[in-house]
């Protein structure tokens, strides 16, 4: 009697032990996670400016982007298809969230490079973080023919640097809101009445219509009394269309340049002198 009442307490102890461990995985499984949002916006760019999409590691997103002359030219000028700068460069992705870039543009003749981080992302669950922010350094430097030749000219004249704080939020599967605090130093400035540095802040919109598109709004305002007098604010109109590997921009702007100190800082274009530009921004990604 004593032998068998051992042999079925040890099968209950068995059991019980193999119950709890059960138990203990089932917990497992249960716990908290996070998950993170994606896609707050189309491609790496608003319209002009930044988003604070990064491209994944060991990819390489080539961007050629055009602006073209005003459409107030009319037939003449095929609504400023005869006149058009460009910008051609790429952003690689050195890991998920760290990037470098590089560029020139025919306007002013200006190379630039920049550094972009995402530091942090949106997300809900065990981590929730209820913003995505990326931080920028950009450098760039023109090398058109100088002006006046025969005085002395300096390199550092030419360059200039623009440092972004890129803070976006996914509200809705298809309302995504960025707000970018900007600072652009120009080494050289028209006269010594105007600031070396100037700050701005920028809000960029997407509204998603569909699966592959989305409409983009992109506005920089730069705060008083730093601009001359004929220069204005950027305000930009972008249509995205995603085709595989290709994300096509389509936009209306008045803004010229392709780089932020071109955008934000020497804009004379204004939108109510019917001085708006067509534009595009068509990049393919390659996987490295």
């Amino acid at each position: 009697m004593l032998r068998s009442t051992l042999i079925l307490f040890s099968i209950f102890t068995v059991y019980a032990g193999n119950s709890q461990t059960l138990d203990l995985l089932d917990d497992d499984e249960s716990s908290p996670t996070t998950e993170y949002t994606f896609a707050t916006f189309k491609t790496n760019r608003v319209v002009n400016g930044h988003s604070i999409e990064t491209v994944a590691k060991n990819e390489f997103d080539f961007k050629i982007s055009h602006r073209f002359g005003f459409l107030s030219g009319g037939p003449y000028d095929l609504f400023g298809l005869d006149q058009a700068t460009m910008r051609i460069g790429g952003d690689y992705g050195i890991t998920d969230n760290l990037n470098v870039g590089l560029g020139r543009s025919n306007v002013d003749k200006t190379y630039d490079g920049f550094i972009k981080y995402k530091f942090l992302k949106q997300s809900t669950g065990e981590k929730n973080m209820p913003v995505t922010a990326t931080w920028i350094t950009h450098v760039g430097m023109a090398t058109i023919k100088w002006t006046q030749p025969n005085r002395e000219n300096y390199i550092s004249s030419r360059m200039h640097y623009t440092h972004q704080l890129l803070v976006a939020r996914k509200f809705t599967e298809g309302l995504s809101i960025q707000l970018s605090p900007t600072l652009v130093h120009k080494n050289l400035v028209d006269s010594l009445s105007r600031p070396n540095d100037i700050l701005a802040i920028g809000a960029g919109l997407r509204q998603k219509l569909s699966h592959r598109t989305s409409i983009n709004l992109e506005y920089y305002y730069v705060l008083p009394n730093q601009l001359e007098t004929d220069k204005t604010k950027s305000l930009s109109i972008g249509f995205d269309i995603e085709t595989g590997g290709h994300v096509f921009q389509l936009f209306f702007t008045n803004g010229q340049a392709a780089f932020e100190k071109g955008f934000i800082t020497d804009t004379k274009a204004k939108w109510l002198d019917g001085d708006v530009r067509f534009g595009f921004n068509i990049a393919r990604v390659f996987n490295f």
